[in-house]
């Protein structure tokens, strides 16, 4: 069984209790902030910090408390990236399965569309279709599905590619099988696990992604709080104040890691050719 394995697996129990705990900041958030994430105070701008005044990481320029937007943003950068993920899975698996079983001309037309898509850089292809759909929170969620659709289809092509000669698949046509049937019941389950593993992954680059969209000013816009633009705005004053800047960019760097871990341990689980190497 996977799920014994993962726990035995220490790379992947690491990723996972570091989404757990972002997780459970999510839960907390939605009934308790230390201070209103988007209440400015004059009298405290860049206060460094500090456990007397109760901004255990300091307050911004406009002195509003920075754990509080981190907790927030939170909720947005993990909802947009699963959301993000999700779509760019969702049209790229299909893609790919249906390509890689009919073969022929619908495998030539749907890889080039990915080849096309393929050939921009994640970043300035997610840019691009923010400047064509304009500047909100569910743009954001398509510019980075976008980005994740060639990448899903080619891992599900491949695999599907890899099992359609297989003796169940001659096996379920004989017996009068339909395509969508062999394709949804029999190769699509068998070929889960380097897309579970890419989803693990994509996860990660998504927080990346949406994170460097909102520093440059084309993804979640202030005052809601995004750890990409908490990080935008701290530019101006990092210098002065550096915590500004430290916090925002820890939470990133936590979550991505605990994303890369889990995929690192769930590829290590589901490859047998890994199984034993560690």
């Amino acid at each position: 069984m996977t799920v014994p394995r993962l726990f035995k697996n220490g790379i992947a129990v690491t990723g996972l209790v570091i989404i757990v705990l972002y997780v459970l900041i999510i839960i907390v958030s939605f009934f308790w902030l230390p201070f209103d994430p988007s209440e400015m105070n004059s009298q405290r701008l860049l206060e460094a910090p500090s456990f007397t005044s109760g901004h255990l990481f300091g307050t911004d320029e406009f002195g509003r408390d920075i754990l509080s937007r981190i907790m927030k943003g939170t909720t947005v950068s993990l909802v947009i990236s699963i959301a993000a993920t999700a779509l760019g899975a969702s049209f790229g698996i299909l893609m790919g399965i249906w390509a890689g079983y009919l073969g022929g001309r619908w495998d030539n037309g749907i890889m080039r569309i990915a080849d096309v898509l393929f050939s921009f850089p994640s970043l300035l292809l997610a840019i691009f279709v923010m400047a064509i759909l304009g500047e909100n929170t569910y743009n954001v969620i398509i510019a980075i599905g976008i980005v994740y659709i060639p990448q899903f289809a080619r891992i599900s092509r491949g695999s599907i590619i890899a099992l359609k000669s297989n003796e169940f698949v001659r096996a379920a046509r004989s017996n009068g099988a339909g395509r969508t049937y062999i394709l949804f019941r029999h190769l699509l389950p068998n070929s889960m696990a380097p897309i579970i593993v890419q989803i693990s992954l994509s996860l990660s680059v998504a927080i990346l992604l949406e994170s460097a969209l909102s520093f440059l000013g084309l993804g979640v816009q202030p005052p809601e709080p995004s750890w990409g633009n908490m990080l935008s705005s701290a530019r101006k004053v990092m210098m002065l104040a550096p915590w500004t800047a430290i916090y925002p960019g820890l939470a990133i760097v936590t979550l991505v890691l605990g994303f890369n871990l889990l995929g690192d341990g769930l590829r290590d689980i589901l490859d047998p050719r890994l199984r034993n190497v560690r």
